[in-house]
């Protein structure tokens, strides 16, 4: 085809100017590639496909097994009690077992935690606090201390649940869930609420996504209008004022800029810049805008038609929670692996037996040394010369490193599932009758079936750029103090860089696993094709990215603002239900209920939009595909709407029915 184009370029042109479109020819194929060609034997998300990637599918799971492998070492030789209860120097924890009714560690003497200034034998003694220490049902802070005859007993101080207690935060703590225990109902209701106004937004854009986006630019438009309008006229004010900013100077008073007329104008001047670019581009772009609205029409269709496809997040959900517990649970198993090491501490060698013990003797903590009155069997570390013990460090970069790879493969998976379905909602020959039955878990099924290795491969790339990112910040956090300037800008470019590369690496990914879904290729063609069909229609692209941004955006604000608005009136008492027993005098804190609402109404609207901006995503790429593969003859009818066709003035000329159907 490229040779054939050539050909015919050469032929047809002057010899003159034979080079410059070779040229052009050149570059517009290196950077934006060949249109698609049509295919007679495409009809959709092709069936008949291969595994791809396979070699990434292995080591993805290899690396699964390994994360496992760690996780049964983690839980054979963890022991997270180290981190949920104190222990005594009988090495028992406290709080549970024996020490149930005793939750708290009291020190012999505590004045030695804080007068104790010999470093030397506190790093020795494993920085432990050189003084005996109990289960106690609270600890005291003594002045004078000297003979301890029962744990139990009394002591003039102070108690660490009066500590605790000082800062209420127990006490808070029980109110938070007594609010939540007498208003859970209404709580669910909230978001039930929210979720019913997020599913009839997304259904009803197909009726009132014109009205919205033009709304929407006009009030833009009028905002930039009424600025252009404040300025003059507060320019026109000062303008007979004697005052200007070269009398001002340099100020950290930013009110005194605001009454001199030179603010003024450059805040005129700006804004009507801003205003004439933006209608410029609503003039010479209206065409790609009634695109935009068109794909967001349709997309709403396709959404009216796979309802299951806006429950499909609830999946992803689940699997992102089991990720991050098991990546909790490990790290936490693996932090506390290792048993506790003992050695005997003399307070005084000469008293009895006590000269013959040396001080690398280990102990059991629940043995007497009767024949030793001043011996003490005193924590020193926890034990790290074992193999696992060695290696805790890497395995924990392990856990981190297997943890990123399964939430990126977790979200691709969601994504390319969600693309096979509004797939094949698009390339129907005729909708809704030709849309396949079960479409989502039709592609659900395709995808685990053959791509596994394409979607790890993607998110293997983005994981690689996240760990980097990591690095980065670990580095600036520790050399911050020692950094010159010269140096922090230096790590906050690298920082930028990154960031944008990571961003543009998911938009990269999101494409790629469209087009997996659609023609079953791997990864590496797949994003080369979906980036070059993106390339070609950049300026389409640039549009229908900002149109679908501000409505779901605005999407977004109408349903988190609406619901937390309704649930800031009914918590605070301002609205009563008739008939109702809630009354906000029962609870310690209206806010809280209004945070979990407005929390849980923003994660239910991202869940439905992000499964909307899909359809969107996708459609358009087939929308793309379309145009270049068909050009409305009886051979090659196009499958895009009627309205979308009315639009590019494009018709199909066959008799065909079906083909471009609402």
């Amino acid at each position: 085809m490229c040779i054939n184009s050539l050909t015919f370029i050469l032929k047809n042109r002057p010899s003159e100017n034979s080079s410059i479109l070779l040229l052009n020819h050149y570059l517009s194929v290196f950077f934006s590639g060949e249109p698609a060609q049509y295919d007679p034997t495409f009809n959709g998300p092709i069936r008949k496909r291969g595994c791809t990637d396979i070699i990434c599918c292995v080591l993805f799971m290899v690396v699964i097994l390994g994360y496992m492998a760690v996780g049964i070492l983690a839980w054979l030789y963890g022991d997270p009690r180290h981190v949920l209860y104190p222990r005594n120097s009988t090495g028992m924890f406290c709080g549970i077992g024996l020490n149930v009714a005793q939750p708290s560690v009291f020190y012999f003497d505590i004045l030695k935690c804080a007068t104790s200034i010999n470093v030397m034998a506190a790093v020795l003694n494993g920085l432990q606090c050189p003084t005996t220490q109990y289960s106690a049902s609270c600890c005291f802070v003594s002045e004078t201390l000297s003979v301890i005859t029962s744990v139990n007993r009394s002591f003039p101080g102070l108690c660490c649940s009066d500590i605790v207690n000082s800062f209420n935060a127990k006490e808070i703590g029980v109110r938070i869930f007594e609010d939540f225990a007498s208003s859970w109902q209404w709580i669910i209701a909230a978001l039930v609420i929210a979720m019913v106004v997020s599913f009839l937004f997304l259904l009803l854009l197909r009726f009132i996504a014109p009205v919205m986006v033009w709304v929407l630019i006009f009030g833009v438009l009028a905002v930039g209008a009424y600025g252009i309008y404040h300025c003059w006229w507060e320019y026109d004010n000062y303008r007979k004022s004697t005052v200007s900013i070269t009398d001002i100077g340099f100020t950290t008073d930013f009110k005194v800029y605001l009454q001199v007329k030179e603010t003024w104008l450059a805040f005129l001047i700006i804004l009507s810049v801003v205003e004439g670019i933006l209608l410029l581009t609503l003039i010479f772009l209206r065409t790609r805008i009634l695109i935009a609205i068109a794909l967001i029409q349709e997309s709403s269709k396709a959404v009216s038609h796979m309802m299951s496809t806006l429950f499909y997040p609830l999946v992803t959900f689940v699997l992102l929670v089991v990720c991050v517990a098991y990546w909790g649970i490990t790290a936490l198993y693996l932090a506390t692996s290792g048993n506790p090491v003992y050695k005997v501490v003399t307070l005084n060698s000469t008293q009895g037996n006590c000269g013959q013990i040396g001080g690398n003797v280990t102990c059991d903590p629940q043995v007497n040394y009767s024949w030793c009155p001043s011996a003490r069997c005193i924590f020193i570390k926890y034990n790290n010369e074992g193999l696992l013990q060695r290696n805790l460090f890497n395995l924990q970069i392990y856990n981190v490193v297997a943890f990123l790879w399964c939430i990126n493969f977790v979200i691709a998976l969601g994504q390319c599932t969600l693309a096979g379905a509004f797939a094949s909602y698009y390339w129907a020959f005729s909708k809704p009758s030709d849309i396949p039955t079960f479409p989502l878990s039709q592609a659900f099924i395709r995808t685990l079936r053959y791509h596994v290795g394409s979607l790890a491969f993607g998110a293997l790339i983005l994981t690689l750029i996240q760990v980097v990112r990591i690095i980065l910040e670990y580095l600036d956090h520790k050399t911050r103090a020692a950094q010159n300037p010269c140096a922090r800008f230096l790590m906050c470019c690298l920082k930028c860089c990154f960031w944008c590369l990571e961003k543009f690496i998911k938009f990269l990914n999101r494409n790629a696993y469209i087009m997996i879904a659609v023609y079953g290729k791997n990864f590496c063609v797949s994003a080369k094709n979906a980036f070059m069909l993106l390339m070609r229609n950049i300026v389409r692209v640039v549009v229908l990215d900002k149109v679908t941004d501000l409505l779901l955006f605005f999407g977004k604000l109408l349903v988190v603002g609406g619901v937390g608005v309704l649930a800031f009136f009914f918590f605070s008492g301002r609205i009563r239900l008739p008939g109702s027993n809630f009354r906000t005098e029962m609870l310690n804190y209206y806010w809280m209920p209004i945070i979990v609402v407005v929390v849980g109404a923003y994660l239910i609207a991202h869940g439905f939009f992000s499964v909307y901006n899909m359809c969107v995503d996708t459609l358009f790429l087939c929308f793309l595909e379309d145009l270049e593969r068909h050009d409305g003859t009886i051979q090659k009818p196009y499958y895009m709407s009627k309205n979308l066709m009315k639009i590019l003035n494009k018709k199909n000329k066959g008799p065909k029915k079906g083909k471009g159907k609402d």
